[in-house]
C-alpha cells in the first residue's frame, strides 16, 4: 500500500516549460490503465436503443478450472455409482434444485439465486474456455495451441462495460473495471502464466481493467486455502507498486505537473484537446487521489466480524474488496479463483481438495457476499454471476476425480433484476448434456450485458476503427424477474 504522507513541507519542483514531446511521454505512459488516445479522444454519445437496465454493477465470480456440475448444482444421486460420486445433495430452498452438500451456505439462500444449469460449448481448454466465458466470444487460438492473452484477443466484459461508459461519459472516483486478487495464471506454479480473458484486447489499453497484485509465500503456497495475514492483503496496483519512499504526496505533485502540462497545451493553441484532458485526467489519477477509491482496497477497514464471515482465506477477503469496490462506484469487478497447484478446480486427480478447500472457501466467501450486499441494500443493484469456464466428465476415475467437458456447467446468478429460486434448463440423467434451453457463453455475455443497459447489438471499434458487432448471441430474458 502506499504511505500516505509525505514530509509536511517538501515541495514539488516542476519545470515551466514543458515541450509537446515530454507531454505524449508522461501521458503515454500512463496511469492505471488510462492512455493519450484515450483521454484525448473520449467522447460522449447518445446511445441508441440501450435496455432497460436492471442492474449497475456486475461481480463475476470466476472459478477457474472447472467446477464440476455433479458435485456442486446437478447432483444425480440415482444415477450409477460410477457417476453419482461420493458427494450427497443438501436440503435447499429451491424446489427441483440438488445443491452438494460442501455448498450449504449457498444452500441456505438458495431461494435468492437463479441456476443456470445447462452452460455449455465446444471449447474444451481452460485459456480458451476462460477467454470464452470473460467475453462471449471463442478465442482465436485453436484448442492446445496456447496458454497466454494476445493482443487479437476480445475484449472483456469488464473492458466493455468501461468503453460503453466513456462514449456515455460516465466518470466516478473509483476504477469502473477491477480484476481480483491477481492476474488470472499468474499464481499458477512459478506464474509466468497469463489467461486470456480478463483484458481489454483489441480494443485497446485504455480499457484494461485495474489488476491487483498479491504474492505467494512460496511456489506451493496456495493462499486460497488458508487464513492470510492483513501484510499480506495488501492489494497493491499491478503495475503501480510504489518504489521506497514514494507516497500518496509525490502521487498528488504529479497533479500539479498535470496542471502546467494544460498551460503548455494552451499556448500550443490545442485547446480542444486540453479541454478532454482536462476533462479526463482525474480518470488518469482516480486511485491514488481518491481517497474513497484508495481505501475501497483497503479490507482491513472493515470490522473483524464482517472478515471474519467472509473467511480470512484469500477468496473470501478478494470478495470482500469486490463489495468495497462496488460500494465506491465500480462498475465490474472480476473475482478469480485460480488454480495456484495447477489443478484445484481442475480436478483430474481426485475429489479430495474440492472437498476441503475448494468448495468450502467458495461457499462461505459467495455465502457472506450475498447476505452482505442484501444487508446493505446493495443487491438489487449489484448482478453477481459465478462460474467456471467449463464443467467434469460424468465418468469419474476410481480417486473421484474427472476430467474436462465443457458441454455440460452451470452458473449462478443473483441480484441485479434476476430472478429468485430459479432454475433454467434440464440436463439428462448422467448430466452430461443440456436436454432444454441450452446457454452459451454468446448468450450468457448477452444476458450480463442486457442486466447492465447495453444493447448486445451495439457494435466497438478496433484500433484500426474497425466496427465489431458487441454480441452474436441473445440474452436469456427468461433469468430476468
Amino acid at each position: 500500500m502506499l504511505t500516505v504522507f509525505d514530509k509536511p513541507n517538501s515541495r514539488a519542483n516542476c519545470s515551466k516549460s514543458m515541450s509537446r514531446r515530454k507531454l505524449i511521454q508522461a501521458a503515454g505512459a500512463g496511469m492505471l490503465g488510462v492512455n493519450l488516445p484515450e483521454v484525448l479522444q473520449a467522447e460522449s454519445l447518445t446511445l441508441p436503443n440501450a435496455p432497460r437496465p436492471r442492474a449497475k454493477n456486475v461481480i463475476f465470480m470466476h472459478l477457474f478450472g472447472g467446477p464440476s456440475q455433479l458435485e456442486t448444482f446437478d447432483l444425480k444421486p440415482n444415477a450409477p455409482v460410477e457417476i453419482r460420486g461420493p458427494f450427497k445433495p443438501t436440503a435447499c430452498k429451491t424446489p427441483g434444485l440438488l445443491i452438494g452438500e460442501y455448498l450449504p451456505g449457498v444452500a441456505s439462500i438458495s431461494d435468492k439465486l437463479s441456476v443456470v444449469k445447462t452452460m455449455t460449448h465446444s471449447f474444451n481448454d481452460h485459456s480458451g474456455g476462460g477467454h470464452y466465458v470473460q467475453t462471449g466470444h471463442r478465442w482465436h487460438i485453436n484448442i492446445g495451441g496456447g496458454f497466454n492473452v494476445t493482443a487479437n484477443d476480445w475484449p472483456a466484459m469488464g473492458s466493455v462495460t468501461k468503453y460503453f461508459d466513456v462514449q456515455a461519459d460516465r466518470i466516478s472516483d473509483a476504477p469502473t473495471y477491477v480484476v481480483l486478487p491477481n492476474a488470472l495464471g499468474s499464481f499458477q506454479e512459478k506464474g509466468g502464466i497469463f489467461r486470456p480473458g480478463e483484458t481489454a484486447g483489441w480494443l485497446g489499453g485504455g480499457y484494461e481493467p485495474l489488476v491487483t497484485s498479491i504474492k505467494k509465500k512460496s511456489v506451493e503456497d496456495n493462499p486460497y486455502w488458508r487464513d492470510c495475514d492483513d501484510e499480506e492483503l495488501d492489494f497493491s496496483i499491478n503495475g503501480l507498486k510504489p518504489h521506497p519512499g514514494m507516497t500518496i504526496n509525490r502521487y498528488a505533485k504529479r497533479s500539479s505537473l498535470l496542471d502546467q502540462i494544460n498551460q503548455q497545451q494552451v499556448a500550443l493553441g490545442e485547446l480542444s484537446r486540453t479541454r478532454t484532458f482536462n476533462k479526463y485526467r482525474q480518470r488518469a489519477l482516480e486511485l491514488v487521489l481518491s481517497s474513497k477509491a484508495r481505501e475501497a482496497f483497503d479490507v482491513t477497514k472493515e470490522p473483524d466480524s464482517i472478515r471474519d464471515t467472509y473467511g480470512r482465506h484469500l477468496y473470501g477477503q478478494s470478495s470482500l474488496v469486490a463489495r468495497r469496490l462496488i460500494e465506491a462506484g465500480s462498475r465490474f469487478v472480476t473475482v478469480q479463483y485460480d488454480c495456484v497447484d495447477g489443478y484445484s478446480w481442475d480436478s483430474h486427480r481426485n475429489s479430495d481438495d474440492v472437498k476441503k478447500y475448494l468448495l468450502p472457501t467458495f461457499d462461505q466467501a459467495f455465502t457472506a457476499l450475498v447476505t452482505d450486499l442484501e444487508d446493505r441494500g446493495l443487491l438489487d443493484e449489484t448482478l453477481i454471476v459465478a462460474m467456471g469456464e467449463m464443467g467434469r466428465t460424468p465418468k469419474a476415475n476410481a480417486s473421484w476425480g474427472r476430467n474436462h467437458w465443457s458441454t455440460l456447467f452451470p452458473a449462478v446468478l443473483v441480484g441485479g433484476g434476476i430472478k429468485k429460486g430459479f432454475i433454467y434448463g434440464s440436463t439428462d440423467k448422467d448430466a452430461a448434456y443440456a436436454t432444454e434451453h441450452p446457454v452459451s457463453p454468446e448468450d450468457m455475455a448477452a444476458t450480463i450485458f442486457t442486466a447492465l443497459g447495453i444493447n448486445p447489438d451495439w457494435q466497438i471499434p478496433d484500433a484500426a476503427g474497425r466496427p465489431h458487432l458487441l454480441s452474436t448471441g441473445s440474452a436469456v430474458m427468461e433469468l430476468f424477474a
